[in-house]
């Protein structure tokens, strides 16, 4: 089974995401995992990829889909995967259904988030992620503290706030360019009818490991 993460950056995209890998045990593709490791390793990739991220701005087609189409072919992704990041524009997600129909797969879920826009920002500005490229565990300071200040309760590495999370600038840019190019994407796969709408805020007691939850169920009782 193949499923999209929908939804502005802090909404929780990661979280449930993960959840359903764990439980699934279908891969979690991160685009912007995949570069933050490139970035940091100063390859080629990184070099590029920083460029726009830094920026606030989105990585260009034709950096990202080459990228994500070798992600896609690798043995772990064969029975299905959780894109997280990707797509982004309604020409990513056709470039997506002519990656996946050449495996004579498709888009058989979309999970589309949405949160109210202070309460991203906030997010993002107190999110912290493990240092470990193996763990990638994400909390916040406020809604889902580590139990040690500063090291990740999974594994125990370190924890860091990600440069283009320290920029209230940069993150109401990224909500911009969201608002701009991701926007249509739900009507593109509400159009199909493999789209799942889901709200996550504080304010109706709702987060991300409640929607996590709700689906993984679902997805079992349907197995």
């Amino acid at each position: 089974m193949y499923i999209i993460m929908l939804g502005a950056q802090g909404t929780g995209k990661g979280t449930v995401a993960g959840l359903i890998s764990e439980q699934m045990g279908w891969p979690q593709i991160s685009t912007g995992d995949i570069f933050r490791k490139n970035i940091s390793e100063q390859t080629e990739l990184g070099i590029e990829a920083d460029k726009y991220i830094s920026k606030g701005n989105l990585v260009p087609d034709e950096i990202t889909i080459p990228m994500v189409k070798n992600t896609l072919n690798q043995e772990d992704a064969k029975n299905g995967a959780i894109l997280d990041g990707f797509p982004r524009t309604i020409n990513q997600a056709e470039k997506l259904d002519e990656i996946l129909s050449e495996k004579g797969k498709k888009v058989d879920l979309v999970i589309n988030l949405v949160t109210p826009k202070e309460e991203i920002i906030d997010r993002i500005l107190t999110r912290r992620v493990c240092t470990n490229q193996n763990c990638k565990a994400t909390y916040n300071t406020k809604l889902h503290p580590p139990k040690i200040e500063g090291i990740c309760d999974k594994c125990g590495s370190p924890l860091i706030q990600r440069v283009d999370d320290s920029d209230p600038d940069a993150i109401k840019r990224r909500l911009e360019i969201y608002e701009e190019k991701t926007s249509p994407l739900i009507d593109f796969y509400n159009k199909k009818g493999v789209l799942r709408t889901e709200t996550v805020s504080t304010a109706i007691n709702h987060l991300g490991n409640d929607v996590a939850n709700e689906i993984i169920q679902g997805l079992k009782t349907n197995k």
